[in-house]
């Protein structure tokens, strides 16, 4: 889908407001002599004794010229120090002096000076709606780094209500789902708490990082027969096996507590659950006519698995 006029001037409104907060408009980056960019090549600088001078350019994506009168720059006010490369004449290698480490040390301690002072004056509500929405914008748009150390725990305070949000706004946003859906999700949620028999229903979080990255729920469905519900995995930590996580251990939940079977109920749509079901050992057992559903048609598929 093309971006429109208005989708472009939500970014650029964004980056004018961002700039501003964080303080890299004026003179000097946190009260200091040097700009942004100048702070990033220092910052670059540092994360090895020698940089080849081409491979700084490259991987900062900078004018020639540009760096050369900026690391000129710097050599004056005896932060670098410039050299040809050992056994290569050709190339040029920059290293950070005693004084340029120093600078770097600077400009580290106040940057995370001012971010933890932004973040203080924030509740803890808001500083992880932030949070959030800062690693979503990198997942989107920079590489996407695996949720290491993700974990499953029980419900806590807030959790059910997060659970109808983002089902509501995912399937409304990936599937064109209308507010019914959600409703019917607040319906399975109120009715989990309402006649909850904690010896043969739970339901986790999957976390990592501190964030809520999925939930699934296991809930008695007939004496014998458990069924798996709500089970959803956030856009940014898709395919790094959390939907799988979610679902193995609603199995292993559903065999101890004496369950002999665990059903689901899923649509057509969602092709990428099917493949963690069926890695779970899931077979598709029934495929429903389509019915108008959700202010979509709907294709409802059964799955079963035998415990």
């Amino acid at each position: 889908m093309e971006a429109t006029a208005a989708d472009v001037g939500t970014v650029r409104a964004f980056n004018r407001f961002y700039t501003g907060v964080i303080g890299v408009l004026g003179e000097g980056l946190v009260r200091s002599p040097y700009s942004l960019t100048e702070a990033r090549v220092i910052f670059e600088l540092a994360q090895r004794e020698d940089t080849e001078v081409l491979a700084l350019r490259r991987a900062l994506d900078l004018d020639p010229g540009y760096l050369s009168r900026m690391l000129t720059r710097f050599e004056n006010d005896g932060l670098v120090v410039r050299e040809r490369a050992p056994g290569d004449a050709r190339r040029q290698v920059v290293r950070l002096t005693g004084r340029g480490r120093e600078v770097q040390a600077m400009l580290d301690e106040r940057s995370s000076a001012e971010i933890r002072a932004l973040l203080d004056g924030l509740t803890g509500d808001d500083r992880r709606r932030l949070l959030g929405a800062m690693r979503t914008v990198q997942g989107i748009l920079g590489d996407r780094a695996r949720p290491d150390g993700a974990v499953l725990r029980p419900l806590g305070p807030g959790d059910l209500g997060w659970v109808v949000e983002r089902n509501g706004a995912l399937y409304a946003e990936e599937c064109g789902w209308d507010r019914t859906y959600e409703a019917l999700v607040a319906r399975v949620v109120a009715g989990y708490v309402e006649d909850h028999d904690p010896e043969r229903e739970s339901a986790w979080i999957a976390e990592a990082g501190g964030e809520r990255v999925g939930a699934v729920f296991c809930v008695r469905r007939e004496e014998e027969v458990a069924q798996l519900r709500l089970l959803h995995v956030e856009p940014g930590a898709r395919g790094l096996g959390v939907g799988a996580a979610l679902v193995d251990e609603c199995v292993r939940f559903a065999t101890d507590a004496g369950y002999r079977e665990i059903m689901l109920w899923t649509t057509a749509l969602q092709r990428p659950a099917h493949r963690i079901y069926e890695r779970a050992g899931f077979l598709l057992e029934e495929e429903e006519p389509p019915v108008a559903r959700f202010g979509d048609v709907v294709y409802g598929q059964v799955w079963r698995k035998k415990l």
